[in-house]
């Protein structure tokens, strides 16, 4: 791991290098020394929205193109004044969060006036107690998530790749060989394929299969015997009864119901000047912890940022540390958000 940035250095110096870092993605221990950093003097997080506003400023002048009529931008080449920034709750942040559901966290604060409120150990409990959303990569190249509190095991050999899917839901993305088949078996159905895309989802009632890229073919039984289906293309749905012999129900999804399926992924979201009650919306439906804004004073607080779905821990940091809001509890399991008095 590179060197820290000492603490005596100027601000301004420091800042710099954590620009640089946020643009290339924080580890989590670079995150918790981040945030210590900021919240240590109002001076830091000043001088991290002044070197943040000139990288921007670069982005902004590279995506430029001809389409964009040759106008000047007024508020990116008029000269800024040294003046003091204004005391608002409005701030502009980029959360930007890595595959670890405790990931990096990339903050610009254009001030420091709101007061800074500690989210309660309750609330915390709540999210970091979840089981987290793994991604593993497997010796062929092929890549697995596996949703909370899923479980597999992986088994191959020079003729084959096979997963074995004991419990839970996973999304498989296979690297092509044609040598070699990939092969998930789940509540005695086999999905086939050489290089696709597609979800798996085993309950108590069925095996559901969803085919996001490619082809893959289904059969239940073993290898050996049992019945074999017509191919799963793109876009499609299997639901495969676990009490009952028949055929799969299949069926075309859209793309909305296609989305809403596989919410449970962790992606990257981003928004430009949203509501915070916005913002919780969207984490609310990636995500089994519900947030909940309690404080009507916080619906006009707007943000513009990225970040990973699943990263509910470190939103929550974000906004104890940095906007003033608290985080507790809810008698119904939900998370409530308030403004700190």
């Amino acid at each position: 791991m590179k060197p820290s940035p000492p603490e005596n250095r100027d601000p301004a110096n420091v800042a710099a290098v954590w620009v640089m870092r946020h643009d290339r993605g924080l580890s989590p221990a670079e995150q918790d020394e981040y945030l210590q950093w900021l919240a240590a003097d109002p001076r830091h997080g000043e001088a991290m929205a002044r070197h943040r506003r000139t990288w921007e400023s670069f982005d902004r002048l590279a995506g430029l193109n001809a389409a964009v009529p040759a106008v000047p931008d007024p508020d990116l080449l008029a000269p800024r004044a040294h003046a003091r920034p204004q005391r608002t709750w409005r701030r502009l942040a980029w959360l930007a969060v890595p595959l670890a559901a405790a990931a990096a966290i990339t903050l610009v604060v254009a001030n420091r006036s709101a007061p800074v409120a500690v989210a309660s150990a309750s609330a915390f409990s709540a999210t970091e107690l979840l089981p987290p959303i793994e991604e593993r990569t497997l010796e062929d190249g092929s890549t697995i998530r596996l949703n909370r509190g899923a479980a597999l095991q992986v088994v191959f050999t020079p003729d084959e790749r096979r997963v074995r899917l004991e419990h839970g839901e996973a999304d498989f993305a296979v690297a092509k060989d044609s040598a070699r088949a990939f092969v998930v078996e789940s509540g005695g159905v086999r999905i086939r394929a050489v290089g696709t895309a597609f979800n798996v989802r085993l309950t108590e009632e069925a095996i559901e299969v969803i085919v996001t890229e490619g082809v893959v073919a289904l059969a239940r039984g073993t290898d050996d015997g049992g019945s074999e289906w017509p191919a799963l293309s793109a876009g499609e749905r299997a639901l495969v009864p676990r009490a009952a012999k028949g055929a799969p129900v299949v069926g075309q999804l859209s793309k909305e119901e296609l989305d809403r399926r596989l919410a449970w992924q962790p992606r990257l979201l981003g928004f430009t000047d949203e509501t915070l009650t916005t913002i919780l919306n969207e984490f609310n439906r990636h995500n089994p912890v519900v947030l909940r804004l309690a404080d009507p004073a916080l619906r006009d607080l707007r943000l513009t940022a990225r970040f990973r779905s699943d990263n509910v821990p470190g939103f929550l940091r974000l906004l104890a540390s940095d906007f003033g809001v608290r985080s507790e509890s809810g008698s119904d399991g939900q998370i409530v958000l308030r403004a700190a008095r």
